[in-house]
């Protein structure tokens, strides 16, 4: 996945503590940095003082950077006009144009000879704007989108009006990004009430709400927050793609339903009524699998057929619903309480895998 983090030159950090946090992101792997150039709080000359050498150290670690702008960034910059050769001379390798463009605007830039690339912003986003710019005859190879934050508690998208808006985009070839707050970390100022695009992450763990992200479809997540850990930093770098991540307990100490279960799998097309089922798992197995705490089986358990049930051993399964014990029934994990709704978003033909915490 192509994630990233977000600095703010003149507002929070000092300008080590960005540079360090652009090393840090590199070396984890993170290839995007976001900045916005028309935030009100921002001092201004703190600004046009370390913009140019933050950049420069991004453009160093070959991240590719993306600048948030409208008609107040001219002021901001101390530019006349909106020349797209000024931002490529900072080293701003995409534009996420947000208010103040029209779709003209935005097809004419989208045929820029700079090599510089667009953002649309995926939470304002309709079905008549985007048809509006293919009848402008925008060059989409060259646009992404990336939805917004919100700093205000109680402003953050629904999931319902995320999963709409992407899927929207989606259709159109168009990947979509979303931010997450720092929960740990430094959290932006002025309100410090965290940057999430959805309400419902503003207080979660950062794990976990990325991986939220992830399980809805997001292609591209990104830490909004000023500051955030180095461990909110790793998390971000761990994501899988495409495929819904569960974090359990488990509760086996056989090496080969342990093995078994550090795979990634897909879930059947002939979907089950009562359980997720693996399409892999019985072909994975390398050894015969004894009975093991074969007790009742709670919404949530991760089974593994075990010798007992014939040609079905290795069948692993996700519960989807309480049902009794089986003695050819092995209960080899457990998700967490806290990821069960992620259960949900298994659906037929999808990845998932388990994530055991230390």
């Amino acid at each position: 996945m192509q994630n990233g983090i977000s600095i703010y030159p003149g507002l929070d950090n000092t300008l080590s503590e960005n540079l360090a946090l652009i090393e840090t992101a590199a070396a984890l792997g993170l290839p995007r940095l976001f900045t916005s150039l028309h935030i009100p709080e921002t001092d201004p000359g703190a600004l046009k003082r370390e913009l140019g050498v933050l950049l420069k150290s991004a453009r160093a670690q070959h991240m590719e950077i993306i600048s948030d702008v409208s008609p107040a960034t001219l002021s901001l910059l101390g530019l006349k006009e909106f020349n797209l050769s000024a931002f490529r001379m900072l080293g701003i390798t995409t534009l996420r144009l947000d208010d103040g463009f029209s779709s003209e605007d935005i097809a004419r830039l989208s045929h820029n000879t700079q090599h510089i690339r667009l953002q649309l912003n995926a939470s304002t986003m309709t079905g008549r704007l985007l048809q509006k710019l293919v009848d402008a005859k925008t060059d989409f190879t060259k646009i992404d989108a990336l939805h917004n934050f919100y700093p205000r508690t109680g402003t953050g998208l629904s999931e319902e009006t995320l999963a709409r808006k992407t899927s929207m985009l989606h259709k159109a070839g168009i990947r979509v990004g979303a931010f997450l707050p720092s929960l740990a970390g430094r959290r932006r100022s002025p309100l410090g009430d965290g940057l999430p695009t959805l309400e419902d992450h503003r207080t979660l763990p950062t794990s976990l709400a990325a991986r939220h992200l992830v399980a809805l479809g997001i292609d591209s997540v990104f830490l909004a927050d000023a500051l955030p850990t180095d461990e909110e930093l790793r998390c971000l770098a761990s994501l899988h793609d495409d495929q819904v991540v569960l974090e359990a307990d488990l509760l086996t100490r056989d090496p080969a339903q342990k093995s078994l279960l550090s795979h990634t799998f897909t879930a059947r097309i002939d979907e089950a009524r009562d359980a997720i089922r693996a399409q892999e798992s019985r072909r994975l197995i390398g050894g015969a699998i004894p009975p093991e705490n074969t007790a009742a089986r709670p919404r949530g358990a991760v089974t593994i057929d075990n010798e007992g049930y014939g040609r079905y051993m290795g069948e692993l399964e996700i519960l989807k619903t309480d049902l009794p014990a089986d003695p050819r029934i092995n209960v080899a994990a457990r998700i967490r309480e806290s990821d069960l709704f992620l259960v949900d978003y298994i659906s037929p033909g999808r990845r998932f895998s388990f994530l055991f915490p230390e």
